[in-house]
């Protein structure tokens, strides 16, 4: 899209009355309760709509795929919607449907997570459907197959796409070992080991409601959640989870992975070494890293490489963070020809956030549009209920949400200048370029 003066300048008054009005938005009234089971259950009431949202957070992500069978955790979530032990999967289908309900499981690096989304009136029925997908998965061997065989299709698909392509060569190379090496989803070779076995013992040793979380947010009160609620995952069993210490070992020095491929955009990744969501500088580097490559059209990133240059049509840095350290990276497509030039401009502005105190009206502005955009993380049901769970999943606070703003605010143009000499090293980077690396000037 492209915006004239007049257009840039309705924007900008658009967002700023935005901004100002999501920071009035008051946070929300979260109730926080421990079950005799250890589950943590949170709840907050939102009426305006006649629907019940529900997650189950448990601490079960591809962290804890044993060597060798990397994608379980992800097939293990996928598995709990195949059938269960009353009923088959075509069954529970049509359950959902009947009700127009959702019902849905997923993994994460760190943790796996079932949402329902129902209608208060048929409440009872989706607990009822969802504590029998939680606890009593049967993981039919025919449907466990098909659905590996479905994640290998899409891992051989996703070879044809050279931004993942990029991702994946990125996060071999800079996590040496750690959690987060491997694909959530697994690897070609990991997925055709597992068995159903392998999925029974992941469920058994992992989904119990001592290392789980349950968010409940919506048209429902407190006492309606003691009475029809708690008595149902009460009767969850605990379960003695194992632990193993996490050590993250990053790649040393600089390294620099060339990928041949006949297309006409050149896919970079460039980063290295980055934090845990838990690290105490994390609000600076989220204001850091706004000025530098995170703030879209304003940031200096955007700037020099597409605003001026005309070099990408997007460019990004972020922070991607977790239970345990991940990693820092600078994202861009830009023509064959030009890969050169984008990358010598990325390790530039690398630089300078580093040698230099960024500018007053680049902080303030970087402060007004996270303070603002803020609220808008838990504007709907559904946004609320992940808001809460990571909150309390990552032990950010009960009072998380009214804090964050004085948290930004108080991070300085020193923290900024500090961090960045701290965090980021354009010295040592990881380089990964997937490109027709004759027309790129790399082969």
């Amino acid at each position: 899209m492209i915006l004239g003066k007049r257009g840039g300048f309705i924007l900008a008054v658009f967002t700023l009355v935005l901004c100002f009005h999501l920071q009035a938005l008051a946070a929300p009234s979260v109730q926080r309760t421990v079950l005799s089971n250890q589950l943590v259950l949170l709840m907050s009431e939102e009426h305006s709509l006649p629907f019940v949202t529900l997650e189950v957070l448990i601490d079960s992500g591809s962290r804890r795929d044993p060597p060798g069978q990397e994608g379980l955790s992800f097939q293990t979530a996928k598995g709990l919607l195949l059938g269960t032990s009353k009923r088959e999967a075509p069954a529970i289908h049509e359950e959902l449907d009947f009700m127009g309900t959702s019902l849905d499981a997923s993994s994460t690096r760190d943790y796996s997570a079932v949402t329902l989304r129902v209608l208060k009136k048929d409440l009872d029925r989706g607990l009822d459907l969802l504590m029998e997908v939680l606890t009593q998965p049967a993981f039919p061997e025919q449907e466990v197959r098909k659905e590996v065989e479905k994640t290998l299709a899409a891992i051989r698909s996703s070879e044809d796409q050279p931004e993942e392509v990029a991702e994946r060569a990125f996060d071999r190379a800079l996590f040496v070992a750690g959690p987060y090496r491997t694909p959530v989803e697994g690897t070609m070779d990991s997925l055709a080991r597992l068995t159903r076995e392998d999925l029974l013992r992941f469920h058994r040793t992992y989904y119990h409601p001592n290392h789980s979380i349950l968010t409940v947010v919506g048209d429902i009160t407190a006492q309606e959640v003691n009475t029809r609620i708690l008595p149902r995952f009460e009767k969850w069993p605990q379960g003695t989870i194992p632990e193993s210490p996490v050590v993250t070992t990053f790649a040393e020095g600089q390294k620099t992975l060339k990928i041949d491929r006949s297309i006409t955009q050149a896919n970079i990744v460039l980063g290295h070494a980055g934090v845990s969501r838990s690290n105490p500088d994390y609000y600076a580097l989220t204001v850091m890293n706004y000025i530098l490559g995170g703030g879209g059209f304003s940031s200096r990133l955007m700037e020099e490489i597409r605003n001026k240059r005309g070099l990408a049509y997007s460019v990004a840095s972020f922070f991607d963070v977790g239970k345990y350290p991940g990693s820092f990276q600078i994202v861009l497509q830009t023509k064959n020809a030009s890969a050169r030039e984008a990358i010598s401009l990325s390790l530039q502005q690398l630089e300078r956030i580093r040698k230099e105190p960024v500018s007053e009206k680049e902080i303030e502005g970087a402060k007004k549009y996270l303070i603002g955009s803020f609220p808008m993380r838990f504007d709907t049901q559904g946004k609320l209920v992940n808001f809460l769970t990571q909150v309390e999943y990552y032990g950010l606070g009960r009072d998380y949400a009214e804090k964050y703003p004085s948290l930004i605010h108080a991070v300085s143009r020193d923290e900024i200048l500090r961090v960045a000499q701290k965090y980021l090293y354009p010295e040592a980077y990881i380089l990964v370029v997937v490109a027709n690396l004759k027309e790129a000037g790399m082969e």
